[in-house]
């Protein structure tokens, strides 16, 4: 099968468990407006060319160019990524600062991470994983502490407690009450 229609097949894939996991917490509109910059040629087509089937093609990308332009795109036009969130910052001697997030992208950078975890690591996915992913990467963010630790706690209750009861609470308190 070509990488074309595998990464099709992907992107597809995840934007149905995000869309499941979207409607789970609440969040229809969400759910069905996820990632549709996925379907652009300028990041079509690098995910096809990239395509590994086991992690981003972006980060390929970026290891053969040192940048990658679909994910520039991406996170530009994607408000669930916490990059889209990074503005010059008011505090001085700091030049660049992430924003506080929306509640609801917060909810659905969350749903997104689940679903990535769920597509790359295919039947060895744990509820640890989306959590793992976090704390490996966590130092170089650039987030906002109050959206961390939304992020975070949800993580892991993913975690310790599974997707019914972390749902349950997002759905609960989180969408309700806010930070």
């Amino acid at each position: 099968m070509s990488k074309w229609i595998l990464h099709l097949k992907t992107i597809n894939h995840h934007k149905w468990l995000v869309l499941k996991h979207c409607f789970r917490a609440g969040l229809y509109k969400q759910g069905l407006l996820h990632d549709l910059s996925k379907y652009s040629w300028v990041e079509f087509s690098v995910g096809a060319k990239y395509y590994q089937g086991n992690r981003s093609p972006n980060n390929a990308e970026r290891e053969v160019k040192g940048y990658s332009l679909a994910w520039l795109h991406h996170k530009g036009r994607n408000k669930h990524h916490l990059e889209y969130w990074i503005d010059y910052s008011m505090n001085e001697g700091t030049p660049m600062a992430g924003m506080k997030m929306p509640v609801k992208y917060v909810i659905e950078m969350f749903c997104d991470r689940i679903a990535a975890s769920k597509n790359y690591n295919k039947d060895k996915y744990t509820d640890a994983d989306a959590y793992n992913y976090f704390m490996s990467s966590k130092e170089h963010y650039l987030i906002h502490e109050d959206t961390k630790k939304l992020l975070e706690k949800l993580l892991v209750m993913l975690k310790d407690k599974g997707e019914d009861a972390t749902f349950r609470y997002i759905r609960e308190v989180v969408i309700k009450k806010g930070y």
